[in-house]
């Protein structure tokens, strides 16, 4: 019997409206409250949007709650608390939804402070991206073709795969690392997998899984 061909890996990409929830924060009682009540989009792009923009030097903190705790409510122990939560832990936006709630709240237990306002103007607005997943018509059929493509990728597709895909969209592993898993490249996959997108720019992320292929394809 003749084995099935392998499956083909499409790239895809996406494209982001932000808009504004009407929602806003002038202390940690409020800024909790609207965490357990804004949408998983809302949540997702506080915590991941920054990895995706452009910096000349790196921002102090990728989450911005932590950076509004930081900037304007002064409570530097609460910003390096909610900015150590290990994202790559993460299964699913309810985990991290509940993990930023617990941190919050167990300073709020434990400060005296815990009940600083921020100043008029310096509330934080709560916003949420409206995704839009568009095909990039680069379509890989087996493992050579899916390194070679990978160079023509642009951010935004490797934001995608590695990202989205993997915590907004609840599947266990970023795309690449599935479907080369389904492909029986389990040690590949598992390597792949390994890197943490959190302490990387997403081009020096491509050029670790382009290493990666390298090694792969010079066996």
């Amino acid at each position: 019997m003749t084995p099935n061909p392998p499956r083909p890996f499409a790239f895809f990409t996406e494209t982001r409206l932000v808009v504004l929830t009407g929602r806003k924060a002038a202390d940690l009682a409020q800024l909790a409250q609207h965490l357990g009540e804004v949408s998983g989009s809302c949540i997702f792009y506080h915590t991941h949007s920054l990895y995706l923009a452009h910096h000349f030097e790196k921002p102090r903190f990728y989450n911005e709650f932590a950076n509004w705790v930081s900037q304007a409510l002064q409570e530097e122990r609460l910003a390096e608390r909610l900015a150590a939560i290990d994202l790559l832990e993460m299964t699913s936006i309810r985990d991290l939804r509940e993990a930023i709630g617990h941190v919050i709240s167990k300073h709020r237990d434990g400060e005296r402070n815990a009940a600083r306002t921020c100043p008029p103007g310096d509330e934080f607005h709560f916003c949420e991206a409206k995704s839009f997943i568009m095909a990039t018509g680069l379509v890989a059929a087996g493992v050579p073709d899916f390194f070679d493509l990978l160079e023509n990728i642009t951010n935004d597709c490797l934001y995608f795969h590695f990202f989205e895909a993997r915590l907004r969209l609840g599947r266990p592993i970023n795309d690449f690392s599935q479907w080369l898993g389904d492909l029986g490249q389990h040690r590949l996959a598992a390597k792949i997998n390994a890197l943490n997108p959190y302490t990387m720019t997403l081009d020096e992320l491509k050029q670790q899984i382009a290493k990666l292929g390298r090694k792969w394809l010079s066996r």
